[in-house]
């Protein structure tokens, strides 16, 4: 299963970084059995049941413990994680957004499980046998959606603002825009992209959420990559080779938010240990991966840009 990336690679659910959207489900289903006040998040173990990993599946539903492999800190990450975007969500469309769009959407559920005002459209992006393989997951359980969901059946790496125009994507209304977990499997230059894709098509008033990760020092990424062997290898005993360390782009890039702030939005940061602290969820013990520091941002395309 083991899958290195290379230009023009393509993955589903359960190969390459598309496994990475259903380790995310694995913990978001774990942390709701633990936690429902603070995520509540029901579509996550059918989900990955329906991927068809059999050690990430017994993970999801309870029939395997997760300290013998999903550690702790990844299952507070999927609570601060998920509650930061839901709550962007809420108050986006809250302000009177009606447009949303949800880059890279994996196996997240929110065009099911959140409570949109009448008129919300959610748009989903992502390559096209994720889309289809969710959709028809969720018709199967007679999932229904919460809001106007579209989808946008594409590659990040293609000309996915043409196919989301198709599906309905106007460029003249504010958009809620979010890259949940995305940024650091894309080349720097993908990155720059990307965000810069994101500000030509926001009207003003649209707002943003994503992760920015500060640049490592001198042989913190070593560290990293030695870190993510060590998960890797934990679930290969059970047959699971995600071999984690492969999926991701490492190097110097811009950080996302001094970028995005380059380019006219006005924004609000968070780190995962400020995060973690004011949910009262215990501070990080070893922070190999650079988690700590890094922000979840949200903000607002000034009105003056454009």
């Amino acid at each position: 299963m083991t899958s290195t990336r290379y230009d023009g690679d393509s993955w589903d659910l359960a190969s390459s970084v598309g496994s990475t959207a259903t380790m995310a489900a694995v913990a978001r289903a774990i942390a709701t059995r633990a936690d429902d006040a603070l995520i509540d998040d029901p579509f996550a173990e059918p989900l990955v049941r329906a991927v068809g990993i059999d050690l990430l599946t017994r993970l999801a539903a309870g029939e395997a413990a997760p300290d013998e492999m999903v550690e702790q800190m990844w299952i507070d990450l999927a609570k601060v994680r998920t509650q930061f975007y839901d709550a962007f969500f809420r108050d986006a469309t809250n302000t009177g957004i009606t447009q949303v769009v949800i880059l890279a959407a994996g196996l997240d559920s929110r065009a099911y499980r959140l409570s949109w005002p009448t008129g919300t459209v959610v748009y989903e992006v992502d390559q096209p046998q994720v889309i289809e393989f969710k959709t028809r997951t969720l018709a199967d359980l007679g999932a229904v959606p919460t809001a106007d969901r579209r989808v946008a059946a594409v590659d990040l790496r293609d000309d996915w603002p043409a196919i989301l125009r198709t599906a309905g994507f106007d460029p003249s209304r504010p958009t809620a825009w979010s890259a949940e977990g995305l940024l650091g499997y894309l080349p720097p230059e993908a990155q720059d992209r990307l965000l810069d894709t994101i500000t030509h098509l926001s009207a003003p008033g649209s707002r943003v959420a994503t992760e920015s990760r500060p640049n490592p020092q001198q042989g913190q990424e070593d560290t990293t990559k030695e870190r993510l062997h060590r998960i890797s290898e934990r679930f290969r005993t059970d047959g699971f080779d995600p071999d984690m360390a492969s999926l991701r782009y490492f190097g110097d890039r811009n950080e996302a938010a001094p970028y995005l702030t380059d380019r006219g939005w006005i924004l609000n940061g968070i780190s995962v240990r400020d995060l973690l602290a004011a949910n009262d969820l215990p501070p990080l013990k070893d922070d190999d991966l650079r988690m700590g520091d890094m922000l979840y941002v949200s903000g607002t395309l000034d009105e003056t840009t454009k």
